[in-house]
């Protein structure tokens, strides 16, 4: 491992170099490129100077304790120097055994965020609106940009489906444990006898394709405009500023009616449609494209599901790390770090296992 990490400090150093070197600054391309790396080898570099201080502290005093002749107070204060740094030599080379884990290449990408109603009807629409609201109220936390894409909303203010970008540093690193089918167990405002019912919104996190990252062949696309229609907007109906991308080699389907600008409405679906095939392409190449598309999204089943939401008892529970947690408000007010965090840290735990098998 350390090998590894020397080999991490010398790269660091070198991009530290040529960043101080003019001919490097007149370069816009490259200088962009250097920092990018140095910002992501910076964290490594900071943990091995932690664990090489802690690591000169336990030298120093284990040579302390072995030279003997301390008086009581003293020994007993090297003794805890020496206990501490130990304990921060196990924390320190754990953290940095994380470090080195490969990076998923798509972790700084933006996102486009998919919801959509599952089992449940209209509860099912409303449940995904609420969805809509947690996840933007996060990225504001986060001082994330969001763009709706598209949006196919109800008459009573639930959404059927959404299509939403998220733009921010790390914005996938943090969102892709979303995906997959979220069940909501509470009282519908359309429930006149107070009964509890069940329902599910599926979710989709996908890395936000940009233009180098998925070449679209125009002639694989047909375009179709139509007249928007949904719950509302004075301009619905109106004019033909709607637009039907069809990719033809593989059937998928994205509609954009959200702006009056049929420009605009054509420039946001071939950027979902974009995001959506280099997903499928990322899932062919691991063979398991039909799984990985179960696993992702779901069926939206009420048997399916990877979190519950259930607002009877202010509980929610991610069944993939048994984590459950009695402030339901907060969540849907955006309060998602806990949750993530530790979606995160058993994943981390999860590749390290792999690693030292």
């Amino acid at each position: 491992m350390f090998d590894k990490l020397y080999d991490v400090q010398r790269r660091f150093e070198e991009i530290n170099q040529r960043l101080q070197d003019p001919a490097t600054v007149q370069n816009n391309q490259l200088y962009r490129d250097l920092m990018k790396e140095y910002h992501s080898l910076e964290p490594v570099v900071e943990k091995l100077a932690e664990y090489t201080h802690a690591k000169q502290e336990n030298q120093e005093a284990k040579e302390l304790l072995e030279e003997g002749g301390l008086d009581p107070d003293f020994r007993e204060m090297v003794q805890q120097q020496l206990n501490h740094s130990k304990e921060q030599l196990e924390v320190f080379a754990q953290e940095l055994k994380v470090l080195l884990l490969p990076k998923d290449p798509r972790d700084e990408k933006n996102v486009i965020l998919e919801i959509r109603g599952g089992a449940g009807g209209e509860e099912a629409a409303l449940f995904a609106n609420s969805l809509l609201r947690m996840y933007s109220m996060y990225a504001d936390s986060r001082g994330w940009k969001t763009e709706t894409l598209s949006l196919n909303a109800t008459e009573l203010g639930g959404v059927k489906e959404v299509s939403l970008a998220i733009e921010g540093q790390g914005a996938y690193s943090r969102l892709k444990f979303e995906s997959g089918v979220h069940r909501v167990q509470r009282v519908p405002e359309t429930e006149t006898q107070g009964r509890v019912h069940t329902s599910t919104v599926t979710v989709a996190v996908m890395a936000e394709a940009e233009e180098v990252d998925f070449q679209l062949d125009m002639n694989d696309l047909r375009i179709d405009t139509f007249r928007s229609s949904g719950a509302g907007g004075q301009h619905i109906n109106k004019t033909s500023s709607a637009i039907r991308v069809t990719h033809l080699p593989t059937g998928m389907v994205v509609e954009c009616q959200d702006e009056r600008s049929q420009l605009k409405n054509k420039d946001k679906a071939l950027k979902v449609l974009r995001s959506r095939l280099l997903a499928q392409k990322q899932a062919e190449q691991k063979d398991a494209i039909d799984a990985a598309r179960k696993s992702q999204v779901g069926t939206g089943d009420r048997s399916e599901r990877i979190r519950t939401y259930n607002f009877p008892q202010g509980r929610l529970t991610d069944h993939r790390v048994g984590l459950t947690i009695y402030r339901l408000d907060s969540v849907m007010d955006g309060d998602l770090d806990e949750i993530i965090d530790t979606l995160i840290t058993a994943d981390q735990a999860e590749k390290l296992r792999n690693a030292e098998e």
